[in-house]
């Protein structure tokens, strides 16, 4: 695990991510993107894999997209939580229940999940760890918990080293495969049901490459976004997206994909 050392007070706080909400979450191109029905498919497969239905907390919920996309079959009771409050404003306008509080200072009481998630937000955190078991600790017994987080041994950063957009100053954690199974499983009553990694982004590695190390603008990044869940909708590029998927499955097998993912269950018995 490689971690940022000193951090800055508004990434700690999260008074960072507040600010962002118009500028990036509520972009929109940022929104139509994140609402499309194809941005969070490989999480959502893998979501009803292991729940199928139940009560869900997502923590970083933003503006509450794979919430949106997880309620409509009717079979889950969801809930998220994230500091970022105009993000929020907009989750709950898409009817989603929200906490409008820090996760780790939330009472939950009595209230426990089947599952709660965590999709790209492990990297933001100065205290990694105390989420991870609070969120344990709010599991039902055979409750599940996913993890995605940046792959710090994918092939984006092999090939574009700290060019990759993804080496960025908000991003206070890097994990490996084996790094992030000891880091989850350590502290709780778990097993690993699922570890691997997913996602492949050829333009970003491309454009990184070409470009410097400076970060890459939000507006930027959000218009990126919009064009590959665009291409990602298109009939005429199935035979691209055919290709796409081959090369992404390969570089998984290796675990080189950009992200990893982790799914872990809490043992029914503790």
């Amino acid at each position: 695990m490689v971690y940022a050392n000193p951090i800055e007070e508004e990434l700690a706080s999260g008074k960072y991510y507040d600010r962002l909400g118009t500028p990036f979450y509520l972009s929109p191109d940022k929104l139509q993107s994140d609402y499309a029905p194809v941005r969070f498919e490989r999480e959502l497969r893998l979501f009803r894999k292991y729940c199928p239905q139940g009560s869900v907390l997502d923590v970083g919920c933003s503006t509450g997209a794979f919430l949106y996309q997880l309620g409509k079959t009717g079979a889950y009771q969801t809930t998220g939580t994230d500091v970022a409050s105009e993000a929020l404003d907009h989750a709950a306008s898409q009817g989603i229940k929200v906490i409008r509080e820090s996760f780790l200072t939330r009472d939950f009481a009595d209230t426990r999940y089947d599952a709660i998630t965590f999709w790209a937000v492990l990297e933001h955190l100065a205290e990694p760890a105390e989420f991870i078991q609070k969120a344990l600790g709010l599991l039902k017994p055979g409750g599940h918990c996913f993890i995605l987080v940046p792959n710090v041994k994918s092939l984006a950063i092999r090939i574009c080293g700290s060019k990759y957009r993804y080496v960025m100053p908000d991003h206070l954690n890097y994990f490996s495969a084996a790094h992030m199974q000891s880091f989850v499983c350590g502290p709780g009553p778990v097993e690993t049901v699922h570890i691997g990694s997913s996602h492949f982004n050829p333009i970003v590695i491309w454009q990184d490459l070409r470009g410097g190390a400076n970060r890459v603008a939000d507006a930027d990044r959000a218009k990126l976004l919009k064009k590959t869940t665009a291409m990602k909708q298109k009939p005429w590029l199935r035979p691209v997206k055919f290709l796409y998927r081959m090369a992404e499955s390969g570089l998984n097998l290796f675990g080189l994909g950009d992200n990893l993912v982790l799914v872990v269950r809490k043992l029914p018995t503790c």
